[in-house]
């Protein structure tokens, strides 16, 4: 399990002792891991709040019915792979899911441009951040790229991955230190010298790394979700990102089955043409020995092309 404070146990043990009666859809797979942190890198996890529809609410939404009536499964599964395959994204937009995500400050930067969610986030102005920062694994330090200014390159040497997170250990540690200092208090409240005032918590956080950990509450549709996980969970996303995107698909396979398995064939895993690669598969098909000069394509998206077709 995450880590989570002794108050925050019981307080979870309470959530899920609750019960209650409903006639709204329930989906049980999704509601044996309601409150249950899911853990994400060293000190990250998510948690499954509030939920609201199903694989069901997105068939009703699209043929705007009263319920399920006597239709088999496979002809909601066909006619949800249809509105997936067709971009018809409406009656995605009618199932919403609200998580509680503990993640690092750097990563809360990247998920944030995702301005289609609901966020409420904890405030460092009202209280005080736990002690605790993210450090990357050994396996996880690689050299800047040189292809990809966004991106890491080969892997760091053992020797120097032993200095570098020590490093990032001690400068988070001193960080937090100061943090301390300025606001005259420890992780639990309490004063460290009475006779020395504390700096108003708004600033005193600002020499805080990046790497420190925040919490916030998400709220987003399943439209805009699978639109996270298209762009997080790809291969090309950082990593610590990824990992939660990872989680998130976990969590929606067990929420809308149906509907993930068809993000997954046409989305995660399926891809768009333009029109100038289309035809260079048209004429591919047809027996053509196709060049890149005079197909309309750049050579980076010759390329990708190429990548493509050749698996």
């Amino acid at each position: 399990m995450a880590e989570i404070s002794a108050e925050d146990r019981a307080d979870l043990s309470a959530a899920q002792g609750m019960s209650a009666t409903t006639k709204r859809a329930t989906v049980p797979a999704l509601e044996k891991i309601l409150y249950e942190p899911l853990p994400v890198l060293d000190h990250g996890f998510i948690r499954v709040i509030d939920y609201m529809g199903d694989d069901a609410a997105i068939v009703q939404a699209a043929r705007v019915s009263y319920g399920k009536g006597t239709r088999q499964a496979s002809q909601d599964e066909g006619l949800i792979r249809y509105l997936m395959r067709h971009r018809h994204t409406s009656p995605f937009e009618m199932c919403e899911i609200k998580l509680h995500v503990k993640l690092p400050m750097f990563i809360a930067r990247q998920w944030i441009r995702h301005r289609t969610a609901n966020v409420n986030e904890y405030s460092a102005r009202y209280s005080i951040l736990d002690k605790e920062f993210y450090v990357p694994a050994e396996d996880q330090l690689a050299v800047q790229s040189s292809t990809n200014n966004q991106g890491r390159g080969e892997a760091i040497s053992r020797e120097d991955a032993v200095t570098i997170l020590e490093l990032m250990r001690r400068d988070a540690a001193q960080a937090f230190n100061s943090y301390e200092y300025l606001i005259n208090a420890d992780g639990e409240g309490a004063p460290l010298d009475a006779d020395r005032p504390a700096l108003a918590r708004e600033l005193a956080r600002i020499g805080l790394p990046l790497s420190t950990y925040t919490q916030w509450y998400w709220k987003t549709d399943l439209h805009n979700l699978f639109h996270f996980m298209a762009l997080r969970a790809d291969s090309h996303a950082q990593y610590e990102i990824r990992v939660y995107a990872d989680i998130i698909r976990d969590i929606a396979e067990k929420w809308v089955p149906l509907a993930s398995k068809a993000f997954e064939d046409y989305r995660l895993h399926g891809t768009e043409l333009s029109k100038q690669a289309l035809e260079v598969v048209r004429r591919r098909l047809r027996g053509e020995s196709v060049e890149r000069e005079g197909s309309g394509l750049s050579i980076r998206e010759w390329r990708e092309l190429e990548a493509l077709l050749n698996g």
